[in-house]
């Protein structure tokens, strides 16, 4: 049995940040009007808050990386163009992903997550998974619960293969492992996700059966035989 997931950045965040960007809020921020980069923050919040809050393992960290991301966007203003190819919502969710990468890099149990998988032992799942299923049955609270349930470098391969699109080799870039690696990690993620989306459906499958004993027992106890 397949088990799909899906994490998806708020439309209405991505909405926004498309809406109420032009040039002369760029040019102001450029210029260094704090209100025009505060405007900006609040803008970008919404998008850096929902790339961050799924590498990192706790509110203070979400928001340092977030805070961290928003000042690598304002210094590097004058290199977005506002006319080219890449739209100002994903141009500020690289630089996200980015400052998330680093961040992991510099820490010091960075070389203690890496896993390097001999490929001759190991099979890859290869499948297509439909990552929007899942929301029918699990919010995005939950969903990252359990990412975050996964080995730190299973779940940054996860994030950035499954729900940020980067291909293997440049993930391997990224986090300096081989494609082989990267290929394992997903695999792994995927199997561990499976596992836990499935306990979380049986749990919810018995509460739901246990509420409804409970409202069948309660009518039994109120109702009145024949006379």
């Amino acid at each position: 049995m397949i088990i799909a997931v899906t994490l998806v950045d708020n439309a209405t965040y991505l909405e926004d940040v498309n809406t109420h960007i032009d040039h002369n809020l760029l040019s102001a921020c450029n210029r260094g009007e704090e209100s025009s980069q505060h405007k900006l923050y609040q803008i970008c919040y919404g998008t850096l808050y929902t790339v961050c809050q799924r590498y990192a393992p706790d509110e203070d960290q979400i928001v340092t990386l977030l805070n961290t991301a928003f000042l690598k966007i304002v210094k590097g203003l004058h290199t977005f163009n506002p006319n080219g190819k890449v739209p100002f919502v994903a141009w500020i969710r690289r630089i996200a992903i980015n400052t998330a990468i680093d961040a992991h890099r510099r820490s010091k149990k960075y070389r203690s997550t890496i896993i390097y998988p001999d490929p001759d032992q190991h099979t890859f799942d290869e499948r297509q998974v439909d990552y929007n299923q899942a929301a029918q049955q699990f919010d995005v609270q939950q969903l990252l619960a359990m990412i975050r349930k996964l080995p730190p470098m299973t779940a940054k391969v996860f994030n950035l293969f499954a729900i940020d699109g980067y291909a293997h080799k440049e993930i391997g870039e990224m986090l300096s492992i081989s494609v082989g690696t990267s290929k394992w990690h997903l695999s792994e993620a995927r199997k561990k996700l499976q596992i836990l989306l499935c306990k979380s459906i049986e749990n919810e499958t018995v509460t739901v059966m246990s509420k409804k004993q409970r409202q069948e027992n309660h009518i039994k106890s109120n109702s009145y035989g024949p006379a």
